[in-house]
């Protein structure tokens, strides 16, 4: 068939979307098929969505299905950002996917008071993806059994082999099981080392699971059963940690914050605890924070990561606190930040140019130091963003930037 048979059939219900590379000699051309038909079918001129840089190829095998084209999100960057760190050491221009107006301009105001500080102090504090599959079983006697399975060394050995069977890279770092009635639940936690590693853990679980069933006549339910937590709200994330767990903080002279926050140290302060922490807890959120999901959101977008994942990357902390000769002490808490330098959306052109403008692209040596790497300047960056937010609430600054940046 022609290019215009195709896109007859395409539109006429004959052909669906995703066989149309059946019918033709590249990726490129099934895309720019299905782009004309779907521009029938919508009355649509596609003609912004048709220009892209990324390779067709591979973005097609590996990141998207029915593609059509790409969209394209404004990119801003903010810095230079000084970061003293475990893993990222030095000045770093960050790089930030975004349509809000004011963002980019209310983190580089971050950016200058922090490296003017001396720069954000960083550590990484726990670093493990999780998966959690539920496993029913016919008695409680039977669960019992699963239970106490796991707290033995012989059945983790087996276990740790099951794991290292499907993957090179990752490492079972412990299992928590959980009971409900007679279903088990088994949250797993691995070192994906540079990876996010959802696919990675999501496999070597599978494999558990058949000796799970195997052992104790189990059946496997779902290999996913939400007590990952993936992609949702949830309270085990805030308290267990899931991906790189990460801290950033700085001490903020009075009169830098003064000059360049055009408040006061204990207005921060002030406006901290009754918006983040005492309005966050009447509204029973899990965010202590004014908009972390911002950075986040811009920072993964730009960088290849999954958007997704700003649900478990919003649940952060931010504290402010009062020096004894009057400085403003500044932190923002990570408990669950999941992000990786290899895989996903990582090697798409555009976001591996971003990756590498802040020196993470691909594995890191030793493995995981990328990852880490990246974690300490996302979360330096959204420490950079608070700072910037509650300045300009704490100056009642707040409608006029917006007023100027963002209408």
């Amino acid at each position: 068939m022609d290019k215009e048979e195709l896109i007859k059939k395409i539109v006429s219900g004959e052909l669906k979307l995703y066989q149309v590379e059946e019918f033709t000699s590249s990726r490129k051309e099934a895309l720019d098929i299905r782009r004309e038909a779907i521009s029938k079918l919508t009355g649509t001129e596609l003609k912004h969505v048709s220009n892209y840089t990324f390779d067709t190829e591979t973005v097609t095998k590996k990141n998207i299905e029915n593609a059509i084209g790409a969209v394209q999100i404004p990119l801003g960057v903010a810095g230079p950002l000084k970061i003293n760190g475990e893993y990222a050491k030095g000045s770093f221009y960050v790089p930030l996917a975004t349509t809000e107006g004011a963002l980019v301009a209310s983190v580089n105001r971050g950016c200058s008071v922090c490296t003017q500080s001396g720069g954000v102090n960083t550590m990484i504090f726990q670093d493990e993806m999780t998966r959690a599959p539920v496993v029913k079983v016919n008695t409680l006697e039977d669960a019992k059994k699963i239970v106490q399975a796991f707290k033995s060394p012989e059945f983790m050995e087996e276990v740790r082999k099951a794991v290292s069977s499907t993957t090179r890279h990752g490492e079972l770092l412990g299992v928590d099981p959980y009971v409900v009635g007679k279903n088990v639940f088994l949250r797993f936690a691995y070192d994906t080392k540079d990876a996010m590693g959802m696919n990675m853990v999501t496999i070597a679980s599978e494999a558990v699971m058949h000796l799970v069933e195997e052992r104790f006549g189990a059946r496997l339910i779902a290999l996913s059963s939400n007590m990952c937590t993936d992609k949702k709200p949830a309270a085990i994330n805030v308290i267990e940690g899931r991906g790189r767990t990460t801290v950033a903080e700085i001490t903020i002279s009075r009169d830098v914050v003064l000059s360049k926050l055009k408040t006061t140290p204990e207005n921060v302060c002030d406006v901290n605890y009754r918006k983040n922490f005492l309005g966050s807890a009447r509204a029973v959120s899990f965010g202590f924070n004014a908009h972390i999901a911002n950075i986040v959101a811009a920072t993964f977008i730009a960088c290849g990561q999954d958007p997704s994942h700003v649900v478990e990357g919003s649940n952060a902390i931010t504290s402010a606190e009062m020096t004894d000769n009057g400085d403003l002490q500044f932190s923002v808490s990570f408990p669950s930040l999941p992000l990786g330098t290899v895989g996903g959306g990582t090697g798409v052109a555009t976001q591996s140019e971003c990756l590498s403008m802040l020196g993470v692209k691909g594995g890191g040596d030793p493995p995981g130091s990328n990852a880490r790497k990246l974690a300490e300047i996302i979360a330096s960056t959204a420490l950079a963003g608070e700072l910037s937010l509650l300045g300009a609430l704490a100056s009642q600054d707040l409608a006029r930037a917006h007023a100027k940046y963002g209408r």
